[in-house]
């Protein structure tokens, strides 16, 4: 979820939307480490394409009635199955791929019935971080979030990968 759900709409018809710089860096170093992005949506908006091409997502389908047939040949294409991917949702749309996938995630705004079929439900709302969140929690699990941090010289958490 890069953006909270809202849409700013001007007077002459325009729409905006907000993106969290975090969640831009979590998904940049995602891909950097091999990690693919899928960004799927039942609106069309201009913003989210642009936020995309700035990202170098080059998967986006918008305007989805039904996004787990929607997503389908996307995954195809690039050779993922339902059974290796993570999907980060907030509304009842997005249950049918959260239901098939392999890591199920909900944003903190999420809908009940989301928050319910999520394994992991971030702590940050949706175009709040809680994207910048789940990467971070999927590149621990894979052992990789450590590579991130020795780039920056952070220092390593005890305890943590």
């Amino acid at each position: 979820m890069l953006t909270d759900g809202r849409i700013l709409t001007a007077a002459d018809g325009s729409s905006a939307r907000s993106f969290h710089v975090h969640d831009g860096f979590a998904i940049r170093w995602f891909q950097k480490l091999g990690g693919q992005v899928v960004i799927i949506s039942g609106k069309d908006s201009p913003a989210v394409y642009a936020r995309a091409r700035e990202l170098g997502i080059t998967h986006v389908i918008q305007g989805s009635t039904d996004k787990l047939r929607d997503i389908a040949p996307v995954l195809a294409a690039i050779g993922v199955d339902l059974s290796q991917v993570a999907m980060i949702g907030d509304d009842l749309p997005d249950l049918p791929i959260m239901r098939r996938c392999a890591f199920p995630i909900a944003v903190a705004n999420a809908v009940a019935e989301v928050q319910a079929a999520a394994r992991y439900v971030t702590a940050r709302a949706g175009g709040d971080g809680a994207v910048r969140e789940a990467v971070e929690q999927i590149l621990r699990a894979a052992g990789r979030w450590q590579e991130v941090l020795e780039h920056y010289g952070a220092t390593v958490e005890s305890g943590t990968s």
